[in-house]
C-alpha cells in the first residue's frame, strides 16, 4: 500500500514537473516561429489545438461531458469569456517572446499566484492570512519600484498575470473539466481563426505552405505546446497535494527567467534584479504559509473522528 502510494506520488510529481518545464521552456519553441506574425501563430494555435484535443475527447471517454457542456448556455457563456481572456494571454505571451521581452513574461507568471490571492479576496471574499497579505504587499512594492525606476508600468507582466488570474477565477464557475473546457474554448475560437487563416491564404499571405515544411510542422506543433502540458498538469494535480503543485508551479517562470538572462541575453538591470528579489521573497513567504496551512488542515482532518 505504501509502495503504491509512493508510486502514485512520484508519477504525480513527474507529470507536474513535465508540465511546468514545457510551459517554462516554451519561449524556445515560439522563438523558432519568430518569422510568423504573433496573431497568425495564435490563430494556428487555436485551430490545431482543437484538432488535437477532439480525438482525446472521443477516445478518452469525455464526449458526454463535452456535449453536456456544449448544450449548456450558462457554461458556454462563461467559456466565451475565458476564451477571450486566454486568447489575450496567449497572444501577448507570443508577442513578448518574439519582441525580446521574455523577462517580463517571467515576472508576470511569478506575480500570478499573488494576483490569484488578491482576486480571491476581492471577488470570492476569501479571508487572507497575514503572511498572504504581507506577500501581496511585498510584490506590490517590487512592481512599484520597477515602475518608478523605468518611468513606466510593466504592462506586459501585469496583463499576463491579471488575464490568467481572471481566467482561473471565471473558469472556477464553469462546471466542466479541464480537458473538455479547453476543447470548447478552442472550438469557440477555431471557427473565426480558420476563417482568418483562409482569408490570409486567399490573399497570397500567411505562413502555412509558404515558408517551408519546418514552419508548417512548428505551427501544427503549437497544439502540443498548448494541450500536452495541460494534460500532464491535470494528471499531476490528481495525484499530489495542492500545496506541492503550488511550489512546483515556480519551475515555469524560473525556467523562463533563466532562458531570458543566460540564453537570449536580455538586459538584467539592477532595478529588475531588486524587483525579482522582492517577488521571490514574497513567493517564499506565500509558499511557506501555503505548505504549513495545508499540513495543519490535513492533520486536523486525520484527527477528526
Amino acid at each position: 500500500m505504501i509502495s503504491e502510494e509512493k508510486h502514485r506520488t512520484a508519477l504525480g510529481i513527474a507529470s507536474a514537473v513535465g508540465a511546468f518545464l514545457i510551459w517554462g521552456l516554451s519561449p524556445i519553441f515560439f522563438k523558432w516561429l519568430k518569422a510568423v506574425p504573433p496573431f497568425e501563430i495564435l490563430m494556428h494555435r487555436m485551430v490545431w489545438s482543437f484538432v488535437f484535443l477532439m480525438p482525446l475527447i472521443l477516445v478518452g471517454g469525455h464526449w458526454n461531458a463535452f456535449k453536456s457542456a456544449l448544450m449548456n448556455r450558462r457554461t458556454m457563456g462563461i467559456l466565451l469569456g475565458t476564451t477571450l481572456l486566454v486568447s489575450v494571454n496567449w497572444f501577448l505571451f507570443i508577442w513578448a517572446i518574439n519582441n525580446n521581452q521574455i523577462l517580463q513574461t517571467s515576472l508576470g507568471y511569478y506575480i500570478n499566484p499573488l494576483i490569484n490571492v488578491l482576486l480571491g479576496r476581492i471577488f470570492l471574499k476569501e479571508r487572507l492570512r497575514r503572511p498572504q497579505i504581507i506577500a501581496v504587499c511585498i510584490a506590490a512594492v517590487g512592481v512599484g519600484y520597477l515602475t518608478l525606476q523605468f518611468g513606466r508600468i510593466p504592462w506586459i507582466s501585469l496583463t499576463l498575470a491579471f488575464t490568467f488570474g481572471f481566467y482561473g477565477l471565471i473558469r472556477k464557475t464553469a462546471s466542466v473539466g479541464a480537458l473538455e473546457g479547453l476543447a470548447l474554448e478552442t472550438l469557440l475560437m477555431s471557427g473565426p481563426a480558420l476563417a482568418y487563416l483562409c482569408y490570409l491564404n486567399a490573399g497570397g499571405g500567411g505562413a502555412f505552405f509558404r515558408m517551408g515544411p519546418r514552419i508548417d510542422f512548428l505551427l501544427m506543433g503549437t497544439a502540443l505546446v498548448t494541450a500536452l502540458p495541460l494534460l500532464l498538469f491535470t494528471e499531476g494535480a490528481r495525484r499530489i497535494f495542492f500545496s506541492t503543485v503550488g511550489i512546483l508551479q515556480y519551475i515555469a517562470p524560473s525556467s523562463t527567467f533563466l532562458l531570458a538572462v543566460f540564453v537570449y541575453g536580455e538586459p538584467f538591470s539592477t532595478a529588475k534584479l531588486w524587483t525579482f528579489v522582492l517577488i521571490w521573497v514574497a513567493l517564499v513567504l506565500y509558499s511557506t504559509d501555503s505548505v504549513l496551512y495545508y499540513r495543519r488542515y490535513h492533520s486536523a482532518l486525520r484527527k477528526t473522528p
